[in-house]
């Protein structure tokens, strides 16, 4: 059987550097830092005291009161994301619109974090009878986010969420991309969503020493490659795409803004937190996405890497880089967007990959930012693309996403 082809037909984005995906990508072109000290919660006794919100928020803005009483904060910017692209693809204005094929794949690390520790925060400290919301389960579970999306808009095919920490919306687009290319779907609105900046989440990673503690410079916190980095910065925010099959598209007309060509997936097998050393998991998932692809590693213009500025990390995978493309690496424009998003942990993949649409349509490439000091570690003829946007011809961009547990995804998306 041919396996069927599949492009984007809609982008959604609500991030710490816009509210919609033209915000977004403005800002990512002019090198635009989205961090500042944290206002979510009081942070003052916190190793860590800024991070990468979503600014100019107000819920009440986008839902009725009672929905926001009943959306946590992550669906509820996954509701945001979701609508821009479903709208930006015109797919409800289809007359022949199937919505049993229609379906809604979406990825989040953590999910309802903000609700689990306020709801269990009042339970420690309420004493007596344990009294909960009764929207605690529903507000909490990471599923939730393509279940409200559905309900939303009638979509009725596959419907569920992909947990594997800071890869997840990689795999909910690629699990989008071989349902879609096996004929069991038309649609598939994927994407993923990230709310994490509460006390649990901010704590939690300074005890792994993940994140960057330099309070008094936070906009230049986030410095993916340069000899200084000492962690990421904790983002939120959301990303949505509206995959579709290429012969579904052209027959109504749409437009089509990339083909997604390739996805990978590996293990590192390794630790719990760490990188394999030598980048072995991140050679693999990019190898396995270009044999999906059917493509050379020639053909890579642009790598939009995992880059999240932890110390080891950032060498691992650009070992893993050369290791793969050897002295075409050279060739390639690479950048790291989270520097100036921070690492929206589940949802970095999908606003990465609308960072590579962008790149694709407009053939240039965001900077990586806060480049200070050159690390000897990494090969000089490299082009990370510092400080500064590039001008490059981009035909096949690639996109790195890694998690906790070991966890790799890659997909390759290709100008149309």
């Amino acid at each position: 059987m041919a396996l069927k082809r599949v492009v984007v037909t809609g982008l959604g984005a609500i991030t710490p550097l816009g509210n919609n995906f033209q915000e977004y990508w403005k800002a990512l072109l002019d090198g635009v830092s989205g961090a500042g000290p944290i206002t979510l919660f009081d942070a003052a006794n916190f190793k860590t005291k800024f991070a990468c919100e979503v600014k100019n928020y107000n819920p009440e803005d986008y839902f009725e009161k009672k929905d926001v009483r009943k959306y946590d904060r992550c669906a509820q910017l996954g509701l945001i994301s979701s609508k821009e692209a479903i709208e930006h693809s015109k797919i409800l204005e289809y007359s022949e619109l199937d919505k049993n094929r229609v379906g809604v794949i979406w990825g989040s690390g953590i999910g309802g974090l903000i609700t689990f520790e306020q709801e269990v925060t009042a339970y420690a400290l309420g004493g007596g009878p344990p009294r909960f919301n009764p929207f605690f389960i529903p507000k909490m579970i990471a599923d939730m986010t393509p279940g409200l999306i559905s309900m939303q808009y009638g979509f009725m095919g596959p419907n569920y969420a992909t947990v594997s920490a800071c890869a997840s919306s990689s795999n909910s687009m690629i699990d989008s991309l071989m349902l879609i290319r096996l004929g069991k779907a038309d649609v598939i609105v994927t994407g993923g969503s990230e709310a994490a900046i509460s006390a649990s989440g901010v704590g939690g990673f300074n005890a792994l020493h993940a994140m960057s503690t330099r309070n008094d410079d936070p906009k230049t916190a986030s410095r993916p490659f340069d000899k200084d980095r000492d962690g990421f910065v904790l983002g939120e925010g959301s990303g949505a795409l509206v995959l579709e099959e290429y012969e579904h598209a052209v027959k109504r007309g749409a437009i089509i803004y990339a083909e997604i060509v390739g996805g990978g997936l590996s293990a590192d097998a390794y630790h719990m937190t760490a990188p394999h050393p030598e980048g072995l998991g991140a050679y693999n998932v990019m190898k396995n996405a270009i044999e999906d692809a059917g493509i050379s590693i020639t053909d890579i213009n642009h790598i939009n890497v995992h880059g999240t500025s932890t110390p080891l990390g950032d060498l691992a995978e650009a070992k893993a880089i050369f290791k793969l493309f050897g002295e075409h690496a050279y060739n390639i424009q690479i950048n790291s967007t989270k520097s100036m998003t921070g690492h929206l942990l589940g949802a970095a993949g999908a606003i990465e990959a609308l960072a590579c649409i962008g790149a694709i349509r407009e053939n240039i490439v965001p900077p990586t930012i806060n480049h200070l000091t050159d690390d000897e570690e990494f090969d000089p003829k490299f082009d990370f693309t510092f400080n500064k946007a590039k001008e490059k011809k981009v035909d096949y961009a690639m996109s790195n996403t890694f998690g906790f547990g070991g966890h790799n995804a890659c997909i390759i998306l290709k100008k149309i």
